[in-house]
Protein backbone atom coordinates (compact mmCIF):
# COMPACT_ATOMS: atom_id res chain seq x y z
CA UNK A 1 0.00 0.00 0.00
CA UNK A 2 1.40 3.26 -1.04
CA UNK A 3 1.44 6.33 0.97
CA UNK A 4 2.54 10.55 0.98
CA UNK A 5 4.07 11.74 4.11
CA UNK A 6 5.69 15.74 4.20
CA UNK A 7 9.22 15.23 5.82
CA UNK A 8 8.03 16.83 8.79
CA UNK A 9 5.60 14.47 9.65
CA UNK A 10 7.75 11.82 8.83
CA UNK A 11 10.39 12.70 11.25
CA UNK A 12 7.01 12.76 13.60
CA UNK A 13 6.72 8.89 12.93
CA UNK A 14 11.06 8.50 13.38
CA UNK A 15 10.37 9.97 16.67
CA UNK A 16 7.66 7.45 17.37
CA UNK A 17 9.52 4.34 16.20
CA UNK A 18 12.81 5.02 17.86
CA UNK A 19 10.90 3.87 21.23
CA UNK A 20 11.02 0.74 19.74
CA UNK A 21 13.48 0.70 17.08
CA UNK A 22 17.60 1.58 16.73
CA UNK A 23 16.80 3.37 13.50
CA UNK A 24 19.87 3.48 10.95
CA UNK A 25 20.72 4.93 7.73
CA UNK A 26 23.62 6.02 5.43
CA UNK A 27 24.69 9.80 7.13
CA UNK A 28 27.31 12.29 6.37
CA UNK A 29 30.27 12.21 8.68
CA UNK A 30 31.60 15.86 7.63
CA UNK A 31 35.77 16.03 7.20
CA UNK A 32 36.02 12.62 8.23
CA UNK A 33 36.61 11.51 4.15
CA UNK A 34 39.34 9.44 2.63
CA UNK A 35 41.14 12.93 1.43
CA UNK A 36 41.48 16.31 2.91
CA UNK A 37 38.15 18.18 3.44
CA UNK A 38 36.17 15.48 1.80
CA UNK A 39 32.98 14.01 4.09
CA UNK A 40 32.20 10.12 4.48
CA UNK A 41 29.29 8.02 4.37
CA UNK A 42 28.38 5.53 6.19
CA UNK A 43 25.62 3.95 8.62
CA UNK A 44 24.75 5.39 12.03
CA UNK A 45 21.99 6.25 13.82
CA UNK A 46 19.26 8.58 12.90
CA UNK A 47 16.73 10.67 13.93
CA UNK A 48 15.34 12.38 11.24
CA UNK A 49 15.33 12.25 7.53
CA UNK A 50 17.27 15.04 6.46
CA UNK A 51 20.16 12.95 7.98
CA UNK A 52 20.18 10.36 5.58
CA UNK A 53 21.65 10.55 2.40
CA UNK A 54 19.76 8.60 0.02
CA UNK A 55 21.47 10.64 -3.33
CA UNK A 56 25.28 9.51 -2.97
CA UNK A 57 26.65 6.02 -2.43
CA UNK A 58 27.87 5.06 0.94
CA UNK A 59 31.40 3.88 1.22
CA UNK A 60 30.91 1.33 3.95
CA UNK A 61 28.25 -1.20 4.19
CA UNK A 62 25.30 -1.44 6.44
CA UNK A 63 26.95 -5.11 7.81
CA UNK A 64 28.31 -3.81 10.66
CA UNK A 65 24.75 -3.12 12.17
CA UNK A 66 24.36 -6.86 12.82
CA UNK A 67 28.09 -8.18 12.43
CA UNK A 68 29.63 -5.44 14.15
CA UNK A 69 33.15 -4.55 13.27
CA UNK A 70 34.21 -5.52 17.16
CA UNK A 71 32.05 -7.61 19.06
CA UNK A 72 32.41 -9.21 22.40
CA UNK A 73 31.29 -12.90 22.59
CA UNK A 74 31.50 -13.34 26.15
CA UNK A 75 33.42 -12.44 29.62
CA UNK A 76 35.69 -14.89 31.42
CA UNK A 77 37.38 -14.93 34.80
CA UNK A 78 39.24 -18.30 36.32
CA UNK A 79 36.33 -19.84 37.37
CA UNK A 80 33.48 -19.42 34.54
CA UNK A 81 32.23 -17.43 31.79
CA UNK A 82 29.43 -15.09 31.05
CA UNK A 83 27.82 -14.43 27.24
CA UNK A 84 27.45 -11.15 26.49
CA UNK A 85 24.02 -9.11 26.08
CA UNK A 86 22.31 -6.80 23.42
CA UNK A 87 20.64 -4.02 23.51
CA UNK A 88 16.99 -5.00 24.05
CA UNK A 89 15.32 -2.25 20.85
CA UNK A 90 14.56 -4.03 17.55
CA UNK A 91 16.00 -2.44 14.29
CA UNK A 92 15.14 -0.92 11.20
CA UNK A 93 17.79 -0.02 8.22
CA UNK A 94 17.77 1.81 5.28
CA UNK A 95 19.69 0.65 2.72
CA UNK A 96 19.57 -0.27 -0.99
CA UNK A 97 18.49 -3.72 -2.48
CA UNK A 98 21.92 -4.62 -3.65
CA UNK A 99 22.46 -4.74 0.02
CA UNK A 100 19.29 -6.64 1.01
CA UNK A 101 20.66 -8.98 -1.42
CA UNK A 102 24.19 -8.71 0.55
CA UNK A 103 22.31 -9.25 3.81
CA UNK A 104 21.07 -12.37 2.54
CA UNK A 105 24.22 -13.41 1.59
CA UNK A 106 25.65 -12.77 5.00
CA UNK A 107 22.75 -14.68 6.23
CA UNK A 108 23.51 -17.94 4.34
CA UNK A 109 27.42 -17.61 5.74
CA UNK A 110 26.22 -17.39 9.40
CA UNK A 111 23.01 -19.54 9.91
CA UNK A 112 23.11 -22.13 6.65
CA UNK A 113 26.23 -22.84 6.84
CA UNK A 114 27.24 -25.52 8.53
CA UNK A 115 25.19 -27.69 11.00
CA UNK A 116 25.23 -24.28 13.51
CA UNK A 117 23.70 -21.01 13.08
CA UNK A 118 26.37 -18.29 14.63
CA UNK A 119 23.70 -16.93 17.64
CA UNK A 120 26.01 -13.70 17.77
CA UNK A 121 24.85 -12.79 14.65
CA UNK A 122 21.55 -14.15 14.53
CA UNK A 123 20.29 -12.21 17.94
CA UNK A 124 21.15 -9.09 16.47
CA UNK A 125 19.69 -10.00 12.76
CA UNK A 126 16.36 -11.39 14.02
CA UNK A 127 15.94 -8.14 15.13
CA UNK A 128 16.03 -6.17 11.92
CA UNK A 129 13.40 -4.68 9.56
CA UNK A 130 14.76 -3.02 6.02
CA UNK A 131 13.76 0.00 4.59
CA UNK A 132 14.64 -0.36 0.68
CA UNK A 133 15.69 3.18 -0.67
CA UNK A 134 14.56 3.24 -4.16
CA UNK A 135 17.35 3.28 -6.26
CA UNK A 136 16.96 4.16 -10.14
CA UNK A 137 20.00 5.12 -11.15
CA UNK A 138 22.84 3.72 -11.05
CA UNK A 139 26.36 5.17 -9.25
CA UNK A 140 30.15 5.23 -10.50
CA UNK A 141 31.37 1.39 -10.26
CA UNK A 142 28.14 -0.15 -9.78
CA UNK A 143 27.04 -3.55 -11.43
CA UNK A 144 24.56 -4.74 -9.14
CA UNK A 145 22.55 -5.52 -12.58
CA UNK A 146 25.69 -7.88 -13.43
CA UNK A 147 25.08 -9.96 -10.37
CA UNK A 148 21.36 -9.82 -10.60
CA UNK A 149 21.32 -7.80 -7.21
CA UNK A 150 19.33 -4.26 -8.55
CA UNK A 151 16.34 -5.86 -7.38
CA UNK A 152 14.30 -7.15 -4.40
CA UNK A 153 11.02 -7.25 -2.61
CA UNK A 154 12.18 -8.31 0.79
CA UNK A 155 11.16 -5.08 2.35
CA UNK A 156 8.87 -3.64 5.20
CA UNK A 157 8.93 -0.31 3.66
CA UNK A 158 10.24 0.67 0.58
CA UNK A 159 10.77 4.80 0.23
CA UNK A 160 11.37 7.09 -2.55
CA UNK A 161 12.69 10.62 -1.28
CA UNK A 162 10.92 14.05 -2.65
CA UNK A 163 12.06 17.43 -2.33
CA UNK A 164 9.87 17.88 0.65
CA UNK A 165 8.24 14.47 0.66
CA UNK A 166 8.69 10.69 1.25
CA UNK A 167 6.86 8.03 -0.78
CA UNK A 168 6.54 4.78 0.44
CA UNK A 169 4.70 1.34 -0.51
CA UNK A 170 4.23 -0.38 2.79
CA UNK A 171 4.27 -4.39 3.10
CA UNK A 172 4.55 -4.79 6.85
CA UNK A 173 1.48 -4.64 8.50
CA UNK A 174 2.89 -3.04 11.57
CA UNK A 175 3.63 0.01 9.74
CA UNK A 176 0.36 -0.04 7.94
CA UNK A 177 -1.41 0.65 11.10
CA UNK A 178 1.16 3.87 12.05
CA UNK A 179 0.79 4.95 8.33
CA UNK A 180 -3.13 4.70 7.89
CA UNK A 181 -4.22 8.46 8.96
CA UNK A 182 -2.13 9.58 5.55
CA UNK A 183 -2.79 10.15 2.14
CA UNK A 184 -2.68 6.71 0.15
CA UNK A 185 -1.11 6.52 -3.32
CA UNK A 186 -0.69 4.49 -5.95
CA UNK A 187 3.31 3.93 -5.22
CA UNK A 188 5.63 1.14 -6.08
CA UNK A 189 9.53 1.74 -6.21
CA UNK A 190 11.70 1.61 -9.53
CA UNK A 191 15.06 -0.13 -9.88
CA UNK A 192 18.21 0.17 -11.63
CA UNK A 193 17.96 -1.47 -14.78
CA UNK A 194 21.31 -0.54 -16.72
CA UNK A 195 24.91 -0.01 -14.77
CA UNK A 196 27.30 2.35 -16.11
CA UNK A 197 29.79 -0.26 -16.56
CA UNK A 198 28.81 -4.37 -17.12
CA UNK A 199 30.54 -7.45 -16.24
CA UNK A 200 30.40 -10.77 -17.99
CA UNK A 201 30.45 -13.19 -15.41
CA UNK A 202 32.66 -16.02 -16.36
CA UNK A 203 30.89 -19.50 -17.22
CA UNK A 204 31.33 -22.19 -14.26
CA UNK A 205 32.09 -25.02 -15.94
CA UNK A 206 34.69 -23.17 -18.28
CA UNK A 207 36.83 -22.78 -14.64
CA UNK A 208 39.64 -25.11 -14.80
CA UNK A 209 42.87 -25.55 -12.12
CA UNK A 210 44.53 -23.82 -15.41
CA UNK A 211 43.19 -20.25 -14.50
CA UNK A 212 44.19 -20.73 -10.85
CA UNK A 213 47.87 -20.46 -11.94
CA UNK A 214 47.13 -17.86 -15.14
CA UNK A 215 49.88 -15.26 -15.14
CA UNK A 216 46.91 -12.80 -14.60
CA UNK A 217 47.39 -12.72 -11.08
CA UNK A 218 50.59 -11.48 -11.38
CA UNK A 219 49.71 -8.17 -12.06
CA UNK A 220 47.78 -8.00 -8.70
CA UNK A 221 50.54 -9.19 -7.12
CA UNK A 222 52.44 -5.65 -8.36
CA UNK A 223 49.43 -3.29 -7.73
CA UNK A 224 47.64 -4.70 -4.23
CA UNK A 225 49.18 -3.42 -1.33
CA UNK A 226 47.39 -5.51 1.47
CA UNK A 227 45.30 -2.58 2.84
CA UNK A 228 41.90 -4.88 3.08
CA UNK A 229 40.06 -1.88 2.33
CA UNK A 230 38.08 -3.88 -0.27
CA UNK A 231 37.30 -6.39 2.48
CA UNK A 232 36.15 -3.77 5.07
CA UNK A 233 33.33 -2.07 2.70
CA UNK A 234 32.47 -4.90 1.15
CA UNK A 235 28.82 -6.14 2.00
CA UNK A 236 29.36 -9.82 1.57
CA UNK A 237 32.78 -10.28 3.28
CA UNK A 238 32.24 -11.77 6.41
CA UNK A 239 35.78 -13.27 7.78
CA UNK A 240 36.83 -12.70 11.78
CA UNK A 241 39.54 -13.15 13.74
CA UNK A 242 39.04 -13.45 17.68
CA UNK A 243 40.81 -12.11 20.28
CA UNK A 244 40.70 -12.57 24.03
CA UNK A 245 41.52 -9.43 26.17
CA UNK A 246 43.11 -9.77 29.67
CA UNK A 247 42.18 -6.84 31.91
CA UNK A 248 45.17 -4.98 34.03
CA UNK A 249 43.40 -5.09 36.95
CA UNK A 250 43.15 -9.49 37.22
CA UNK A 251 44.66 -10.58 33.84
CA UNK A 252 42.90 -13.89 34.49
CA UNK A 253 39.80 -12.35 33.87
CA UNK A 254 38.66 -10.39 30.71
CA UNK A 255 36.50 -11.11 27.47
CA UNK A 256 36.76 -12.78 23.99
CA UNK A 257 36.06 -10.91 21.35
CA UNK A 258 35.79 -11.16 17.10
CA UNK A 259 36.96 -8.56 15.07
CA UNK A 260 36.84 -8.23 10.91
CA UNK A 261 39.50 -9.85 9.50
CA UNK A 262 39.77 -10.42 5.55
CA UNK A 263 41.85 -12.46 3.00
CA UNK A 264 44.21 -9.39 1.31
CA UNK A 265 45.39 -8.29 5.36
CA UNK A 266 48.37 -9.67 6.26
CA UNK A 267 48.82 -12.32 8.78
CA UNK A 268 44.82 -13.26 7.81
CA UNK A 269 46.33 -17.22 6.97
CA UNK A 270 49.13 -17.25 9.64
CA UNK A 271 48.91 -20.42 11.41
CA UNK A 272 49.94 -22.50 14.40
CA UNK A 273 53.95 -22.63 14.39
CA UNK A 274 54.23 -19.45 12.13
CA UNK A 275 53.19 -21.34 8.89
CA UNK A 276 51.45 -18.76 6.54
CA UNK A 277 50.21 -19.21 3.18
CA UNK A 278 48.93 -16.57 0.34
CA UNK A 279 51.91 -14.36 1.12
CA UNK A 280 51.90 -12.75 -1.86
CA UNK A 281 49.09 -10.16 -2.89
CA UNK A 282 48.21 -11.73 -5.75
CA UNK A 283 46.96 -15.06 -4.83
CA UNK A 284 44.95 -13.09 -2.21
CA UNK A 285 42.94 -11.00 -5.30
CA UNK A 286 42.94 -15.03 -6.72
CA UNK A 287 41.14 -16.51 -3.22
CA UNK A 288 38.60 -13.44 -3.31
CA UNK A 289 37.88 -12.97 -6.99
CA UNK A 290 37.20 -17.46 -7.02
CA UNK A 291 35.16 -16.92 -4.01
CA UNK A 292 33.20 -14.24 -4.95
CA UNK A 293 32.20 -15.45 -8.38
CA UNK A 294 33.24 -19.21 -8.09
CA UNK A 295 33.24 -21.52 -4.62
CA UNK A 296 30.37 -19.95 -3.25
CA UNK A 297 28.04 -20.11 -6.11
CA UNK A 298 29.00 -24.01 -6.45
CA UNK A 299 27.94 -24.52 -3.26
CA UNK A 300 24.61 -21.94 -3.39
CA UNK A 301 23.78 -21.42 -6.61
CA UNK A 302 24.68 -17.55 -6.53
CA UNK A 303 27.31 -15.18 -6.49
CA UNK A 304 28.81 -14.10 -3.53
CA UNK A 305 29.53 -10.66 -5.37
CA UNK A 306 26.48 -8.12 -5.62
CA UNK A 307 28.01 -5.67 -7.44
CA UNK A 308 27.77 -2.95 -5.06
CA UNK A 309 31.42 -1.30 -6.13
CA UNK A 310 32.08 -0.17 -3.41
CA UNK A 311 35.42 -2.02 -3.30
CA UNK A 312 36.56 -0.42 -6.82
CA UNK A 313 35.66 3.03 -4.75
CA UNK A 314 37.63 2.30 -1.71
CA UNK A 315 40.59 1.02 -3.24
CA UNK A 316 43.49 3.42 -2.88
CA UNK A 317 45.71 1.49 -5.81
CA UNK A 318 43.02 1.84 -8.50
CA UNK A 319 42.34 -2.26 -8.78
CA UNK A 320 38.95 -2.79 -9.92
CA UNK A 321 37.38 -5.87 -8.67
CA UNK A 322 34.60 -5.66 -12.12
CA UNK A 323 37.60 -5.48 -14.29
CA UNK A 324 39.57 -8.44 -12.61
CA UNK A 325 35.92 -10.40 -12.92
CA UNK A 326 35.94 -9.41 -17.09
CA UNK A 327 39.68 -10.45 -17.66
CA UNK A 328 38.91 -14.08 -16.13
CA UNK A 329 36.29 -13.99 -18.37
CA UNK A 330 38.58 -12.75 -21.54
CA UNK A 331 40.96 -15.70 -20.11
CA UNK A 332 38.41 -18.37 -20.35
CA UNK A 333 37.56 -17.36 -23.66
CA UNK A 334 40.57 -16.94 -25.73
CA UNK A 335 41.21 -20.62 -23.61
CA UNK A 336 38.80 -21.88 -25.32
CA UNK A 337 39.12 -20.56 -28.93
CA UNK A 338 42.11 -21.30 -28.77
CA UNK A 339 41.05 -25.27 -27.92
CA UNK A 340 39.19 -25.20 -31.14
CA UNK A 341 41.38 -24.43 -33.13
Amino acid sequence: MGFKVENNRFNEILKNLKQEYKIYAPKRFEKRGRFSDTDLIKYGEISSVEEIVWNEKSQFSPKEVVYPITQTLFYFTEEEYRESLVHDKKILIFLRPCDINGMRRLDTIFLQNGPFEDIYYKRLREKVKFVMMECKESFDNCFCVSMNSNHTDNYSIAVSFKENEVYLDVKDEEFLDILKAYDEIDFKPEYVKENKFTVNIPDQEKITIDLFNNELWKDYAKRCIGCGRCNMSCITCSCFTTQDIAYDENPQSGERRRVWAGCHIDKFTTMAGGHDFRTDYGSRMRFKTMHKIYDYNKRFNEHMCVGCGRCDDRCPEYISFSKCINIVNEVLEKEENNNVK
